[in-house]
């Protein structure tokens, strides 16, 4: 099978297997796990931060973020489409009691003209806005990147009037690799950020979230109200190592083979519908489109086609359809990938 559901189905690359089995251990919540240790302090180096923590999930990473940055009654400003409203199970609301304000914007890419008519007014019977958070590269939007002068702009808006900026950054080396540019760079207006170990990078498990360190020893507080103190987890940090300082390097090759399997797509305009300008890293989405072009085509068929077909894919709608691309589909599955979808679309 070509599995193109996601970058979360990686299998551990060999230097990664032998890492985890050799890892030193301690106990983490004791702050004694050697491989974590080195783990929390290399990211917050790679990323120009004080401190970081490592976390079992992005999920629980963003979390803590808003938790960190708000209090019970407030609202978090999001884009329409982003992961921490529709992907984390409404924990913004059940664990920091805050309410989501959205903005939808075309490509997910907010800008400063988006947030600021959404900043809540000083009104006392208004909920007051407590954060922002932004996700670059964005999931929904086909991995769209921000680019870093939009990103300044609203940097320097939201400290004008004193608002935090938390990035879910879960494949933000994605974007980085995009834009050309370092991590640190691209993340450095940022007072949180989350990114994940797993999405893109291929470790097993695991996420960090960086900031001040002040913010980081808080974090530990509530990441061990969410249950994600682990104990001798520096053989699954082992991993997040390598993912960390060489997985990077390779990226740009899923971004090629994204490009391949969208212009398969757009090589149907008559069966679906492709912003081609929107592929800008490992991440394809399209519309299909029905019989009669006036209604979408079905998304769960097609996936079950694709299937039989030895192409795994996820529908995110009833008419959407969704690739991503990773280190365990080379240029020859990719390749091979395309030409079934060429042949499947043509067939519909």
């Amino acid at each position: 099978m070509i599995d193109l559901r996601s970058d979360t189905v990686t299998r551990p690359t060999a230097a990664m297997r032998e890492a985890m089995a050799s890892a030193e251990v301690g106990d983490d919540v004791y702050s004694e796990d050697p491989t974590v240790n080195r783990l929390e302090k290399d990211a917050a180096e790679v990323f120009g931060r004080e401190a970081s923590i490592f976390v079992p999930t992005g999920t629980m990473g963003n979390q803590i973020a808003i938790r960190l940055h708000t209090r019970h009654g407030q609202e978090v400003i999001c884009e329409a489409r982003s992961h921490v409203l529709d992907w984390e199970m409404a924990m913004m609301a059940a664990f920091s009691g805050c309410q989501a304000r959205t903005v939808a914007a075309e490509r997910g890419i907010l800008t400063w003209d988006h947030i600021k008519p959404a900043i809540g007014a000083k009104i006392y019977y208004r909920a007051q806005t407590a954060l922002i958070s932004l996700e670059n590269s964005h999931n929904m939007a086909g991995g769209t990147v921000t680019p870093l002068p939009v990103l300044e702009e609203v940097w320097a808006g939201a400290r004008e009037v004193g608002l935090p900026v938390h990035l879910d950054g879960a494949r933000v080396f994605n974007a980085a690799t995009a834009l050309g540019l370092s991590v640190a760079k691209l993340t450095s207006g940022f007072d949180t950020v989350m990114f994940c170990l797993s999405k893109g990078l291929g470790a097993p498990v695991g996420s960090m979230l960086l900031g001040s360190k002040k913010s980081i020893d808080e974090a530990r507080i509530y990441r061990k109200a969410l249950g994600g103190g682990m104990r001798q987890a520096g053989i699954i940090a082992a991993a997040g190592l390598i993912a960390l300082h060489e997985m990077p390097k390779r990226l740009q090759e899923d971004h090629s083979n994204a490009r391949l399997l969208a212009d398969a797509v757009a090589s149907e305009p008559s069966k679906a519908v492709i912003d081609l300008d929107a592929v800008q890293t490992n991440i394809v989405i399209f519309k299909l489109l029905g019989t009669d072009q006036a209604n979408g085509g079905d998304a769960v068929g097609f996936v079950a086609a694709l299937k039989q077909k030895g192409v795994l894919a996820s529908a995110i709608g009833p008419h959407s359809v969704r690739f991503v691309t990773h280190y365990d589909v080379d240029r020859v599955a990719c390749t091979k990938a395309a030409a079934i979808v060429s042949e499947e679309l043509r067939a519909l």
